[in-house]
């Protein structure tokens, strides 16, 4: 039987507490699992790093899990079983969504603690409640209903140059994208970069974020893999009144990354403590929750917010360093976030709250944008406030294959077609963010036109995104 060493590069990705844990992780792999297939490796960490409390006792893994955890976990907790009822949602655009994301939003339904809930047309399976799914609880916090990525946003740039501006000097600005912007799980730029963010005071009264300080410094200003880009393209408004601005064509902005490794570790961090405190059935247990009044709610929710503000700020970083670069001004900027969660009124009068795990707000006048591909143009919107979506809207044109499929079956040169057909200049990227491999965002914003209207659109010019 053959040996399998794992190295770094295999866990290139994934999220560790600390060096240390991830030494010890290769440590214990390359000793007692050297038989064991690579890619089961990996797999391993992953649920060790998602569900650590299974294995706080395993005689190879236990040393492991202490290290991913910091400290040995009160094991006190609460079983729960699902309803037998299923409370109602509102599936929007439902010939554009797949089966297996209808089903976790029904298991999400199930919950004791769901108040309502909705499914956006872009949605698909995710880790407990689908992309593009909105649950509201009472007084419940569910840190994988927000996701890895919280705070998660998009940030538009309209600038005071006309269209002409971006065809123009293509050259130019794909050297200030490939010299500003940075992308990836590791590394920042060369450059540091400075926001009041990081003198919150939370960074100081936390031990969590106190250990995450550091790499919140050197992350700022960069953006992650997968789907995250920043882009250079034309922006048209249908009536520019509704932004003091003139209708007509303008050169633009848009980027989209979230709250790098500090929000993956929040998130990582009190799931593990969600979980260990609401037991819940196998299918569901993903969806644990933290009473947000409770120490561990409390926490969560301002770890959460920080987050928020910490994407906002990376955004703020990389908008700044290129304007200052190129010498230009900003006429307005639209962003918004799509992976938080909000404490909102529902129709009853009480204050929920409501998770948008790949969701754009679209409460009534509430400007956001949503991306389609590196190809196919973004709508900014506004919101109508439709109660049966929850106020809110897709948060792009949603997958129409799942990665592992794009990756397997769309080839390189012929994304690049795609992408050379659509007279886009794409820096970095990979098949598994191929235009292809997305839904019709017309198709998808025509579902939901009762959910928002349409502002005006970005068209993509100069892409730079994660290299494969």
């Amino acid at each position: 039987m053959s040996k399998h060493k794992i190295t770094n590069r295999e866990l290139h990705g994934i999220e560790f507490p600390s060096d240390v844990a991830k030494s010890l992780a290769l440590t214990i792999l390359n000793r007692h699992y050297k038989h064991t297939p690579n890619e089961d490796k990996t797999s391993m960490i992953k649920e060790i790093l998602a569900n650590p409390e299974q294995y706080d006792d395993h005689p190879l893994l236990g040393t492991l899990v202490q290290k991913l955890i910091g400290k040995k976990r009160d094991q006190t907790f609460i079983a729960y079983e699902l309803e037998n009822k299923q409370k109602a949602f509102n599936v929007v655009g439902i010939k554009h969504i797949e089966d297996a994301a209808i089903r976790q939003m029904e298991i999400a339904m199930r919950l004791p603690v769901s108040v309502s809930g909705a499914l956006m047309p872009d949605a698909h399976p995710g880790y407990g409640l689908p992309i593009g799914g909105v649950l509201a609880t009472r007084n419940e916090v569910i840190p994988y209903a927000v996701g890895m990525d919280i705070g998660c946003r998009m940030a538009l740039s309209i600038l005071d140059l006309p269209a002409s501006y971006i065809d123009h000097n293509g050259h130019k600005l794909k050297n200030v994208l490939l010299d500003l912007t940075h992308f990836g799980n590791d590394g920042g730029l060369e450059l540091r970069q400075e926001h009041e963010v990081l003198d919150h005071s939370l960074f100081r009264e936390s031990d969590l974020l106190r250990k995450l300080h550091g790499k919140a410094i050197r992350q700022l200003g960069s953006s992650g893999s997968g789907n995250h880009f920043v882009e250079f393209g034309i922006v048209e408004l249908v009536d520019g009144k509704s932004f003091g601005l003139l209708q007509g064509s303008y050169s633009a902005i848009l980027s989209h990354s979230g709250s790098r490794s500090l929000g993956a570790n929040i998130a990582q961090h009190f799931t593990s403590i969600a979980m260990d405190k609401c037991k819940l059935p196998k299918e569901a247990k993903q969806l644990a929750w933290l009473d947000v009044e409770s120490d561990a709610g409390s926490e969560y929710w301002l770890s959460m917010n920080l987050a928020a503000e910490y994407a906002k700020a990376c955004h703020d970083r990389i908008h700044e360093n290129l304007c200052n670069a190129l010498g230009i001004t900003v006429l307005m900027k639209v962003e918004n976030h799509h992976n938080l969660a909000w404490k909102e009124l529902q129709e009853d009068g009480q204050e929920c709250i409501v998770h948008r795990k790949g969701a754009t707000p679209a409460g009534l006048g509430v400007v956001g944008i949503i991306p389609g591909s590196m190809t196919t143009p973004g709508y900014i919107v506004n919101g109508l406030g439709n109660k049966r979506s929850l106020f809110s809207a897709s948060h792009g044109a949603g997958r129409a294959m799942s990665r592992h499929k794009a990756k397997t079956s769309i080839t390189v040169s012929n994304m690049h077609k795609t992408v050379k057909a659509a007279k886009v200049t794409l820096i970095g990227g990979s098949t598994e963010e191929a235009p292809t491999a997305y839904k019709n965002i017309d198709s998808v914003m025509k579902s939901q036109e009762d959910l928002v209207t349409i502002e005006g659109k970005f068209y993509p010019r100069i892409v730079r995104m994660a290299n494969e």
